[in-house]
């Protein structure tokens, strides 16, 4: 598979994460889908992944450069991931198991301390565990994860190459 050079590369996971946070945002104000807590989270690490890409496309490295940014990109998506693959196994509860809706993000992120907000968000809620989207059988945090696997195959694709060059 011929990969592009690792500014163009970068640059296109920044570009996949502008029209991720794009559709994520058409998601939520045309078609009236209001995002939990752990949407949230995972729209923070597709906005920091896309940054540092970004940024790596805009400082063009070279060497283990291409390396380093491939692993900040990694650590972001994985991060989004994990937090993907959380919802959709609370997805997969059975309804008695679910945990109950808890505060808001808003109203955690004013009272409680930042780790016990991260706490509470990770474990999920309710609100967490409605499906209220689904593509191909499938919903939007499964496909946020799909997303999140292929920037880091496509990252990694990137900073291995390197050595053929």
């Amino acid at each position: 598979m011929l990969l592009p050079r690792p500014r163009t590369g970068f640059f296109l996971i920044a570009l996949g994460c502008a029209a991720a946070m794009a559709f994520a945002l058409y998601a939520q104000y045309q078609m009236g889908l209001e995002p939990c807590p752990m949407c949230i989270m995972q729209r923070v690490a597709v906005i920091a992944t896309g940054l540092i890409a970004l940024i790596a496309a805009l400082i063009n490295p070279k060497g283990w450069g291409v390396k380093l940014s491939a692993l900040l990109v990694t650590l972001t998506a994985l991060t989004g991931g994990g937090v993907a693959a959380r919802q959709v196994w609370l997805q997969h509860l059975p309804a008695d198991q679910v945990p109950a809706c808890g505060p808001g993000l808003d109203y955690m992120l004013e009272t409680m301390p930042m780790a016990d907000v991260l706490g509470k968000v990770f474990h999920g809620s309710g609100e967490c565990a409605r499906v209220d989207w689904t593509f191909l059988g499938q919903s939007m945090p499964f496909w946020s994860g799909v997303f999140f696997l292929g920037v880091i195959v496509f990252a990694w694709g990137l900073a291995m190459s390197q050595r053929r060059r």
